[in-house]
């Protein structure tokens, strides 16, 4: 017997220990217009407004698909609402209304436009992915990609988020409206310059220099960082919330309950929401971008190649190991809290308990194999940054050499059983694993010299040189006594 679908209609049904929107919905004003309205966004910034608008503030969203109507055809019989599961221990459902309407472009082209010029909107988000900005190595536009030459080439809808973003402000500017605040959510750093950079190089190489200044000069842009842990929408967690719902959800989203929102403090009126919401507004995104990369991603590429070579497939296994966890705490709190400089609302003494207890979540199942992909194109910004600091600063590297020692042995020992890797470099760096024969200076010499992932600061250091050396060789001999460094 199926189930009636989860809508306004329906939401009367959802059981009382699953929360609801505290709001009315209907009367709830569209504020912002998001693009890329996938699940990173319905598990994040959807939740945020969510939250706002329990408060009162006018942030009901309008979700923009660039391309596909995915989200518009699962999300428009239930009239934008869907359900978000935290897993947690002790999980918990949320139905989430704070889309009110998903528009598909190439479907509705004059419709986002609209959107895109209506007075009420404030603001438009996005999580378009890194690719979605069109950009060139250096950063800027890329006149030659399809999208943005077909974009330029004719009067036409809009094909790539720059344009769109471009036809809404030249729409704006023209009936004399002040313009939205454009809040890139992808995770790139200084995503707010890259994203103001690459519109207003659209409008001018459009022709309209005027529009152009405009952008550059008026338009806000902040930059933001955001984190969550969230894995994709499978069958069994729609069986789980329909179950529990009694009610079906087309496309429930899933994610960890840490949740986090940094943002430029550019918002204007719209900051003291953002801040009740739980928002963190700085002048200094950098400072809690670099405590991420190296707190949380740095001890993820560890806890990874450490974990792999002691038997563990999950961060959750791994930071069981007593061993381990304790080694990577020590790593976060001794070592890399030490490079980071001190920024009004970054505790990083709470940080590294949170993201200590968010790998210890027993359910998320976080594959350590996973995490140790592009690892030549990872370490250098997630390690060897701060590995060179602490030479620099005459501060100890054993624990840091130890990481990159693991690595060592996981290329290692993946090119000697016949195995692949999933990298960039993965052809030299398997070559190089299949002529380690376990002597230190030997094996790591080869690789250290690859000058595209150690800089010279760490090579040239015989302090670091000491510090691999020896770690490879604990590891070698007894894991339990390279751990207690």
């Amino acid at each position: 017997m199926s189930r009636p679908r989860l809508s306004n209609a329906t939401l009367h049904l959802v059981p009382d220990h699953v929360e609801r929107p505290a709001y009315d919905r209907a009367a709830a004003a569209l504020g912002v217009v998001h693009f890329g309205p996938g699940a990173f966004h319905r598990a994040h910034q959807a939740w945020y407004f969510d939250e706002m608008l329990k408060a009162g503030g006018a942030f009901a969203v309008c979700g923009v698909a660039v391309r596909s109507s995915d989200v518009e055809d699962a999300l428009a019989p239930q009239d934008g609402l869907y359900t978000l599961a935290e897993r947690e221990a002790e999980p918990r459902l949320r139905v989430i209304g704070s889309i009110k309407a998903v528009l598909t472009a190439p479907r509705a082209p004059e419709r986002v436009l609209a959107r895109l010029a209506d007075p009420m909107v404030r603001m438009v988000t996005s999580t378009v992915t890194e690719k979605g900005y069109c950009l060139t190595p250096a950063g800027d536009l890329d006149l030659e990609h399809p999208d943005i030459r077909r974009d330029l080439a004719g009067d036409r809808h809009p094909v790539s988020f720059p344009a769109w973003l471009a036809a809404g402000l030249a729409a704006r500017r023209a009936a004399g409206l002040a313009p939205f605040v454009a809040v890139s959510c992808d995770n790139l750093s200084d995503n707010g310059k890259r994203l103001r950079r690459a519109v207003a190089q659209f409008a001018e190489a459009k022709g309209d220099r005027d529009l152009a200044a405009w952008i550059a000069g008026e338009v806000r842009f902040p930059s933001t960082m955001v984190d969550s842990i969230t894995p994709a929408t499978d069958d069994d967690l729609r069986a789980r919330v329909g179950d529990e719902l009694g009610l079906e959800d087309a496309w429930p989203i899933q994610r960890e309950r840490f949740v986090q929102w940094v943002v430029e403090d550019e918002l204007g009126g719209d900051a003291e929401a953002f801040a009740a919401a739980g928002v963190t507004l700085t002048r200094d995104v950098a400072a809690f971008e670099k405590a991420k990369l190296r707190l949380l991603n740095g001890a993820h590429s560890t806890l990874a190649y450490l974990g792999l070579g002691l038997g563990h497939e999950t961060v959750a296994q791994a930071m069981a190991d007593p061993r381990l966890s304790a080694f990577v705490e020590r790593m976060m709190r001794q070592d890399i809290a030490a490079t980071l400089p001190a920024t009004a609302g970054l505790d990083l003494s709470a940080y590294i308990a949170a993201v200590l207890q968010r790998f210890r979540n027993p359910a998320i199942a976080h594959r350590l194999a996973q995490i140790a992909w592009d690892g030549s194109q990872k370490l250098p910004f997630r390690i060897l940054e701060t590995t060179a600091e602490a030479l620099a600063a005459r501060r100890p590297v054993d624990r840091l050499a130890t990481a990159i020692a693991a690595w060592a042995r996981f290329i290692r020992a993946r090119a000697q059983a016949g195995e692949s890797i999933t990298d960039p470099m993965a052809d030299t760096l398997l070559d190089l694993g299949k002529r380690m024969r376990g002597d230190p200076a030997s094996d790591l010499a080869p690789l250290l010299a690859l000058s595209s992932v150690f800089p010279p600061a760490v090579t040239q250091a015989p302090a670091f040189r000491v510090a691999v050396e020896t770690a490879y060789g604990r590891l070698e001999v007894d894991s339990a006594q390279a751990l207690a460094v």
